[in-house]
């Protein structure tokens, strides 16, 4: 009776949780994540690329937990991200920050908050105490995920962007710090920032990825994250 035959290892296929952070229809930063998919599909074995739309995220509001849950669709955020093995976060800069943050003056009575003995102007009063920061789109959803317990702990993570003169560069380092307190191990290098505006054109009217250069760059990007990825898994790059 011949010996049965040895049957190779599983081979690793990591998932990626990919999120942008612009909700517009003809986001370019979605559309690097589009050509991130791509990519992978077409020339990296043992990685894929998958969605997670973050539209129907409401705002961070911890009254909605109840009984120890969430809503349906934070807990469906949730759980997209407790499956993934790495993360890869697109994010357009805004006033040299996040997506979509920023200030407003609460409307309110002066005379109710402001102090009688004081020598500052109501004026002044608003301008100091009243200005309040609203969440973006994407640190909105990492404030939903980081709720206990935390969802983005011990896993790997890359950062690429499209903006303005720097690519976007502020706005991933903003996200790295908050990545600190969530235990998001990111990649150092390749870093990818996107001069979206500035030719080369790089992205067409439906914000689809059109310049090799950057989808080189992207691809790159993406190998060291699988690289990294696997290293965090205990695993060798043999596995995929």
């Amino acid at each position: 009776m011949a010996a049965p035959t040895a049957q190779p290892p599983p081979r690793t296929v990591l998932r990626v949780a990919a999120i942008s952070g612009s909700l517009r229809r003809a986001s370019a930063n979605t559309g690097l994540i589009r050509a991130a998919a791509e990519i992978c599909r077409e020339s990296i074995p043992g990685l894929q690329v998958d969605y997670v739309d973050i539209s129907e995220l409401p705002l961070l509001n911890t009254d909605l937990e109840a009984d120890g849950g969430f809503p349906p669709a934070i807990e469906a955020f949730r759980d997209s991200v407790r499956r993934a093995d790495c993360f890869l976060f697109a994010s357009p800069e805004y006033n040299y920050s996040i997506s979509g943050a920023r200030l407003i003056l609460l409307t309110v009575t002066p005379l109710e908050f402001f102090p009688s003995s004081s020598h500052v102007t109501v004026l002044e009063f608003f301008l100091l105490k009243l200005r309040v920061p609203l969440p973006g789109p994407l640190k909105n959803a990492l404030d939903w995920g980081s709720r206990p317990p935390n969802c983005w702990a011990d896993r790997a993570a890359a950062m690429l962007s499209a903006s303005g003169s720097t690519g976007g560069s502020r706005s991933q380092y903003h996200i790295r710090q908050v990545g600190v307190f969530l235990d998001i191990h990111f990649i150092n290098k390749p870093e990818v920032f996107t001069k979206a505006h500035l030719p080369p054109k790089k992205f067409d009217a439906d914000g689809n990825l059109i310049d090799s250069e950057t989808k080189e760059q992207v691809r790159k990007m993406l190998l060291s994250l699988q690289a990294f990825a696997l290293r965090l898994q205990g695993k060798s790059a043999d596995s995929v």
